[in-house]
């Protein structure tokens, strides 16, 4: 997958013209999961990576990303086609860490997620106490936090700590993901989480043994 050519595609045009990128690649046979975890969640990566090294602004990082997005909405519909499964019960609450400026890796996630069965809510951009305040009023099986390399370890905990304290459900599984637990996996125990997963397959498949543990614990 060339990662290179495609985060200077979503840098230079509309999402229209990289949509139809992709749709090339689909149509020569490459399945959208794989579209989604070996093209997309890369080159999102790639664009953090280019802003770091002075490649390209902050704007162009955020336009880059919203192009992405358009790319998920438009497949979303194919994309649960190929391996839509029915509703297993379970909800999970989607969010940033508080602090966190990017969704585009949670935007992927939730697609997979709803594909598999779960419902989804999205808590986009949402302080500690707002999460706890949707956990205190709706019921989850499991809170996924997305963790970017500028998000302190202290406000996670925090946050994490709040969740949990105000969860309608006391077997709730706390899930973390994101660019800085690729490096460093351990810190999700530190912060007082349960888990911690590399990409959006592998989350969906981490959040299914986690309700399966804690429910039997419980």
């Amino acid at each position: 997958m060339d990662v290179e050519h495609l985060a200077g595609l979503v840098i230079a045009h509309e999402p229209a013209y990289v949509v139809s990128f992709v749709e090339t690649l689909w149509n020569r046979g490459v399945t959208l999961e794989t579209l989604y975890l070996d093209l997309l969640a890369p080159t999102a990566r790639r664009l953090g990576d280019m802003w770091c090294e002075d490649l390209c602004d902050f704007t162009q990082v955020t336009m880059g990303l919203w192009c992405l997005h358009q790319v998920l909405h438009a497949f979303s519909h194919a994309f649960q086609a190929e391996e839509k499964q029915p509703q297993n019960g379970w909800r999970i609450l989607l969010a940033p860490a508080p602090g966190e400026q990017h969704t585009f890796g949670l935007g992927m996630v939730a697609e997979f997620f709803r594909r598999d069965g779960w419902q989804v809510e999205a808590g986009m951009q949402a302080t500690a106490a707002e999460l706890a305040d949707l956990v205190r009023r709706q019921w989850f099986s499991v809170v996924g936090l997305s963790v970017g390399g500028e998000v302190k370890l202290e406000a996670i905990g925090n946050c994490v700590r709040q969740v949990r304290e105000a969860s309608r459900n006391p077997t709730l599984g706390v899930l973390l993901g994101g660019p800085l637990l690729l490096d460093r996996p351990e810190l999700a125990r530190l912060v007082g989480a349960d888990a911690t997963a590399t990409d959006a397959r592998h989350a969906t498949r981490q959040a299914a043994r986690l309700v399966t543990l804690l429910g039997m614990a419980g």
